[in-house]
């Protein structure tokens, strides 16, 4: 393993001659205080109208809370941050361009003054998000954070689940797992789950956590996934193990091992419980319901083919709540189309495209399998879910991957030692008296 964390240019490895490298120095590290400012933008993501809650929860309330975490988070970030340091970033400057579109289509109010006060929220957002930027270093310090504070989500979600299963369960999703605490739907549960999965098997082919950590977190997260009986989750999921994994197969053992026994796992299941699998992948949906993907083909048809002037299509109508005609559009592209037009299209598919080729440029590494997961569940969700052209747990995922390709902040150079003073000898000093 040693030989493998050495090829793969993971710090601590040991040298060829098995002696650890001298020590660096290095930049001070994150102050605790920058996973408070992470919990309170993913807090600012959970805000969702679609589940009931046991003790139902005002639409109000949710909101000020909401956006209270946020403008908190960018409070803390700047006292932490009161020097504004912050390191330059593709990814940030391209999301930073994508409030260009937004505001041009926002102000003319087709969308009502709530597009105005979701640019706001995007430029807080996209704010706070360039304060953390000084902490990044490559390491997987926000995995971590990102581990962390999800799990205490799906946590919430779990007591929920065991305080009222009638609510954590109900009818209105087909049986499917919500939030009964605080108001999450099966997708987002889904998500929230499939990443922190990935990322904590990745941590534990990378030797960054132990396997019985490990198993805390992957164990439930996954009962859940299965609970949620999230397609696009699951499929996220998969594939972008895949990728990462396979990143790694050349320079890791692990990764080999870990590869073979999943592809023998995986071969085994689909023999064995091919009726069961398929069941659980069709969720008692019609051939027609699962065809159109749930309803979701009607209203993407719907939306191409509603008319737009020429400032509606390179623009869009402004920030919205991800909707056409009353029904959800599950679609990130078509969302950001709708909202921020062709110029916001184009943004987005540049700031992927930049984020998948430093992965793909970077040679192989712990980090790097991180962040391809990162980008590929996101790539694969944007199909299915909306959020890559607003403030969403997706840019967040993305963030988190633009953390792990940042290249190591450059330690301030040693000066050099001084030259001792010669002393000269007595003789020289009594002569000089005398």
């Amino acid at each position: 393993m040693d030989e493998d964390l050495t090829r793969a240019g993971l710090p601590g490895a040991p040298d060829s001659a098995g002696a650890r490298p001298a020590a660096e120095p290095s930049p001070p590290g994150a102050p605790k205080a920058v996973g408070i400012v992470w919990g309170l933008l993913i807090l600012n993501t959970l805000g969702s109208a679609g589940a009931q809650t046991v003790v139902p929860l005002p639409r109000s309330l949710i909101q000020m809370v909401t956006m209270g975490s946020l403008v908190a988070a960018f409070a803390l970030a700047l006292a932490l941050n009161l020097r504004l340091r912050i390191r330059a970033s593709a990814f940030l400057f391209l999301l930073t361009l994508l409030l260009v579109p937004s505001v041009i289509s926002s102000v003319n109010l087709e969308s009502g003054f709530g597009a105005l006060f979701r640019c706001t929220r995007l430029a807080l957002f996209v704010g706070t998000l360039w304060l953390l930027s000084r902490w990044w270093d490559g390491s997987p310090r926000f995995v971590r954070h990102h581990i962390r504070l999800y799990f205490a989500v799906l946590a919430s979600v779990a007591a929920g689940l065991l305080i009222s299963p009638g609510a954590a369960m109900p009818e209105l999703y087909g049986g499917r797992l919500v939030g009964a605490l605080w108001p999450l739907t099966p997708p987002q549960i889904g998500q929230y789950a499939a990443v922190i999965i990935g990322l904590t098997v990745l941590l534990v082919l990378g030797r960054r956590t132990d396997g019985r950590s490990a198993a805390v977190v992957v164990v439930p997260a996954l009962v859940l996934l299965a609970l949620t009986h999230t397609r696009t989750a699951t499929l996220g999921l998969l594939v972008g193990l895949v990728l990462a994994i396979g990143s790694l197969v050349a320079t890791s053992s692990a990764a080999r091992r870990f590869f073979a026994w999943a592809v023998l796992c995986a071969t085994v299941a689909a023999v064995g419980f091919n009726s069961a699998l398929q069941a659980w992948f069709l969720r008692g949906q019609s051939q027609e319901n699962f065809s159109n993907l749930t309803g979701r083909a009607k209203v993407w048809d719907a939306l191409l083919a509603a008319p737009r002037t020429t400032s509606e299509q390179l623009f869009g109508a402004g920030l919205g709540d991800k909707s056409f005609g009353g029904l959800p559009i599950d679609n990130s592209w078509l969302s950001v189309y709708h909202e921020q037009g062709l110029t916001g299209t184009a943004i987005v598919a540049a700031f992927i495209v930049v984020l998948g080729g430093v992965a793909l440029l970077r040679p192989p590494s712990l980090q790097r399998a991180c962040a391809i997961f990162l980008i590929s569940y996101c790539a694969i969700a944007s199909y299915t879910e909306a959020g890559l052209g607003d403030a969403s747990p997706y840019l967040l995922h993305l963030t988190v991957a633009a953390s792990l390709l940042a290249a190591p902040a450059a330690a301030a150079p040693l000066p050099p030692p001084g030259v001792p003073r010669r002393r000269r000898p007595q003789w020289a000093r009594t002569s000089e008296v005398t």
